[in-house]
């Protein structure tokens, strides 16, 4: 199948500002990434995937979600095979201001659901200003300051 990409579509520019897409990416692993409060939640749909492959790490900034998904071990020939198999992995680069120690995961219904909190030095927080109680005085009047001007 030939796909027509014109880089000068001016649709696929208003899509981009409104947020919207013709196409969904295609990956063996669709994910869905948004926030809620004080954390991030990331979700990957991942049917059929064994949960023993499934593996998130974090080297630095960088998370990395991997996962395999196997053929059914069958002695026919496949008729239709549209169903991705193979090993599959995303890497998102995270902000700094993210509590990655504090990441947590689970995997529920073919659906891999990372919650990612947002460290407490990036929360929105009120800083108290100090003043002094003592007043402060200026000794004097304004017209013992101001110079006369010589008359003629």
């Amino acid at each position: 199948m030939l796909l027509n990409y014109d880089p000068f579509d001016p649709f696929r520019a208003l899509e981009r500002l409104a947020g919207a897409s013709r196409q969904q990416a295609v990956s063996g692993m669709p994910m869905d990434v948004y926030r809620a409060g004080d954390h991030f939640v990331a979700s990957f749909d991942l049917p059929g995937v064994d949960p023993g492959s499934i593996d998130v790490s974090v080297d630095g900034n960088a998370l990395t979600v991997t996962a395999a998904r196997t053929a059914p071990s069958s002695d026919g020939d496949y008729l239709v095979a549209e169903r991705p198999r193979g090993r599959y992995s995303r890497q998102l680069v995270l902000g700094r201001d993210l509590d990655l120690d504090k990441l947590h995961a689970s995997y529920t219904d073919g659906v891999l659901t990372l919650t990612i909190p947002v460290a407490e030095r990036a929360k929105p927080r009120r800083i108290e200003i100090e003043h002094a109680a003592a007043t402060t005085s200026i000794e004097g009047t304004p017209d013992e300051h101001r110079e006369e001007a010589p008359t003629s």
